[in-house]
């Protein structure tokens, strides 16, 4: 006796029928056979086992129920009358609902098999009757195996596109925080101008007008000192008006001027040795680039530095170091200048800004002078502050 028929015997006689549902089903099998003794000998095998079978007995109906519910796998009869197992294989591989449904082909033994053929339409393996058990589950189980695999690369797919999208989301979403940012820092730095131009203003025209009190007093007792007193009071005008001149100018325009920062701070060099003739000793190493609002402030505070030496200091030897690290970026900005008391209260609006901008970047300033001694700037801007 084949084992095939062994094992329709035991099971036709076997006091507890499976129980299909006692378990999570291993997986959705398609029968497809003309011969009825083939299903139901395949199905009570495979039903056994915890698989969901369904069993139809042409290729007509089987195109049907898998474009309705389409399975895991199909076993599919390769001779069967009307339409054959490869003609019912080359159509649902054509039909994008169930062209991924894997095939295994049933064929007996001593029919002849065209295996090209089997293979061009799309079948995946062949099982031969008699049924040999083990075989079966073997070539079934690799199958569905496959096909749970291929099911969890694509869910990894999906996942990966999905994390790739919402990569791409955040960051768009970081570049308009950034722009935000700028936008803000700009913000900032132009209503401190402003602010400065106040101030500044002010400050010149209070002793603007304390010249022109005094010369329109001496007008008739000192008429020539009176006259002084109007030239210096017209030579403040003319101060007052091209500071603000520049104050405006500062805020219409980007600081750097889309350039790097070493660039900017070669140009603001090359202006001030043009102004006193003295070329300042420049040592910038950027290999470690921060953010553009941190290159703003350390422009801003090179440009106030450099036009504070070039009013009053009258130094002959100014240096400028800028050093990037993984910590952060470090600024000096050192003259042999006539020097100031440091530690006076806000010893000028330009000192004044300095603090504002780098405490406004949660940076560290410090600036040490004394009379005839020169003056230096220090200021470090940590990392996090970007």
């Amino acid at each position: 006796m084949d084992v095939t028929k062994r094992y329709a015997i035991a099971h036709s006689f076997s006091p507890h029928p499976p129980m299909e549902h006692a378990q999570a089903s291993k997986g959705d099998i398609l029968l497809v056979d003309d011969t009825l003794d083939n299903l139901r000998l395949l199905s009570a095998m495979l039903s056994e086992r915890g698989y969901d079978v369904r069993c139809v007995t042409n290729g007509a109906t089987a195109l049907m129920g898998m474009q309705a519910q389409p399975p895991n796998l199909i076993l599919l009869d390769i001779n069967m009358p009307g339409m054959d197992g490869y003609e019912v294989c080359r159509r649902l591989k054509s039909n994008p609902v169930t062209q991924e449904i894997p095939v295994i082909f049933i064929s007996a033994l001593d029919e002849a098999i065209d295996k090209i053929t089997a293979f061009s339409v799309g079948g995946v393996d062949f099982i031969t009757k008699p049924f040999q058990v083990e075989e079966v589950f073997t070539r079934v189980e690799h199958q569905l195996s496959l096909c749970r695999l291929q099911q969890q690369l694509q869910q990894q797919n999906q996942r990966l596109q999905q994390a790739e999208v919402e990569l791409r989301r955040a960051l768009e979403h970081e570049r308009a925080l950034n722009r935000r940012i700028e936008q803000m820092a700009m913000l900032e730095e132009r209503n401190r101008i402003a602010q400065d131009i106040h101030d500044s203003l002010g400050h010149s025209l209070v002793a603007l007008n304390i010249q022109m009190e005094t010369a329109l007093a001496l007008w008739q007792s000192a008429p020539d000192r009176a006259y002084t007193l109007l030239g210096e009071a017209k030579q403040l005008g003319s101060e007052a008006l091209q500071s603000v001149r520049e104050s405006v100018s500062l805020i219409r325009s980007d600081p750097l001027q889309g350039r790097l920062l070493e660039d900017a701070i070669a140009k603001l060099a090359q202006e001030f040795q043009r102004t006193t003739g003295v070329l300042p000793e420049c040592q910038i190493d950027l290999s470690h680039p921060l953010p553009n609002p941190v290159n703003h402030v350390v422009y801003r505070l090179v440009q106030e530095g450099l036009t504070n030496i070039c009013k009053h200091a009258a130094a002959t030897i100014v240096q400028i170091t800028i050093q990037t690290t993984e910590a952060g970026l470090s600024l000096l900005l050192k003259d042999n200048g006539k020097g100031f008391q440091s530690d006076q209260p806000f010893a000028g609006f330009g000192l004044q800004g300095m603090r504002e901008r780098t405490t406004r970047m949660g940076a560290q300033l410090e600036i040490v002078s004394a009379p005839g001694s020169g003056c230096q700037i220090s200021a470090f801007f940590p990392r996090e502050s970007e």
